[in-house]
């Protein structure tokens, strides 16, 4: 956990692993300034990319909170059944979030 981003990328190679890749995404979540940065940060990083911005999404988004302009643009793109499972999970309609 002493490492920076910046340390990381050079030699950073796709690790599926546990010890490989959460360690990658927790720094990125410490080096980020909002939700947004923290997903910048962890893609950055190359690497299994996909999963460490997701477990860095995760740990910002309830740090941070997701920004209501990327929950907006997300939804446009969920046809009506995926919805209405996040709906149920969340406990919101998120298709009248938008309007």
């Amino acid at each position: 956990m002493q490492r920076t981003c910046d340390d990381i990328r050079p030699a950073y190679e796709f690790d599926e692993t546990c010890q490989g890749s959460c360690p990658e995404a927790i720094i990125a979540f410490l080096e980020s300034t909002d939700y947004e940065s923290a997903i910048r940060l962890a893609i950055s990083l190359g690497g299994d990319s996909d999963t460490n911005a997701c477990m860095t999404g995760g740990i910002a988004a309830a740090y941070y909170g997701i920004p209501d302009w990327m929950i907006e643009k997300a939804v446009g793109y969920l046809p009506e059944d995926m919805l209405a499972v996040i709906n149920r999970f969340d406990g919101r309609d998120l298709k009248n979030f938008c309007k």
